[in-house]
């Protein structure tokens, strides 16, 4: 049994707790995306339970993992090869989760623009998704993402409180910024598209990391910090000019 009064003692165990906790906020990030723009598929009045429950099973699924961590290492080592690239059941599971994903943004995205689909996007008088298959596809995805957010942990401390209170904080965070990300990504049509694409690259880049092929964060973050910038310009241009025109 770890003294945890002496692994908090440590200042440098604070040090791995901050970079832990910002490594997991960042991770959370794309699941919440996900979670988002499935919800808001939903009637208005079932969003907010969904959400809450998405993110609840996010947060369940990563502390069942955590005390399973002797188990989840294991899964890392290779068990087949595939066009000569070894594979383990943790880059299995994220090619299927990247998979998933890319059909689940373009499925979406055809939604958006399709000119003959009747109604919109966000129209919730005909939600073309019901609570429970919401749910299932939101599980799906936090399974994905937990198993790749507790491995991030594994290999940045050796300490499971500290990851136990890294992603306990994330998802906090996340609850707190569900509900108004929602609500922006529903009454801005043009970042819905913005947020698809970063699910697509997500889902590819979960896919590149299945098959061994290493993708900085750092990189996929900053592109998308610089989209996101350039729509906020363009959402402060057309703000300007309904407001010159009114």
């Amino acid at each position: 049994m770890p003294d945890i009064a002496a692994i908090f003692a440590d200042p440098a165990n604070w040090a791995a707790l901050a970079a832990l906790v910002t490594m997991e906020v960042v991770l959370g990030i794309d699941n919440l995306i996900f979670i988002s723009i499935l919800t808001n598929r939903l009637p208005e009045a079932q969003r907010p339970r969904a959400r809450m429950i998405g993110i609840g099973l996010a947060l369940g699924l990563r502390l069942v993992l955590l005390s399973l961590i002797a188990f989840i290492v294991t899964l890392t080592r290779p068990i087949m090869e595939l066009f000569g690239q070894p594979l383990s059941w943790r880059d299995i599971i994220l090619i299927a989760g990247g998979l998933f994903l890319v059909w689940k943004a373009t499925k979406e995205i055809h939604h958006n623009v399709d000119q003959d689909d009747e109604g919109e996007l966000f129209d919730a008088k005909r939600a073309g998704l019901g609570f429970g298959a919401a749910i299932v596809q939101i599980i799906l995805l936090d399974l994905v993402f937990s198993i790749d957010s507790i491995i991030t942990a594994v290999g940045m401390t050796d300490h499971v409180p500290i990851m136990f209170v890294a992603v306990i904080a994330a998802v906090a965070a996340m609850m707190t910024a569900a509900g108004p990300l929602s609500r922006f990504i529903e009454r801005n049509p043009t970042i819905v598209m913005l947020a698809l694409a970063f699910l697509f690259m997500i889902g590819m880049t979960l896919i590149a990391e299945g098959f061994g092929v290493h993708v900085p964060k750092g990189y996929i973050y900053a592109a998308m910090a610089f989209s996101a910038a350039v729509e906020a310009l363009n959402m402060i241009q057309r703000n300007a000019r309904r407001r010159k025109a009114g």
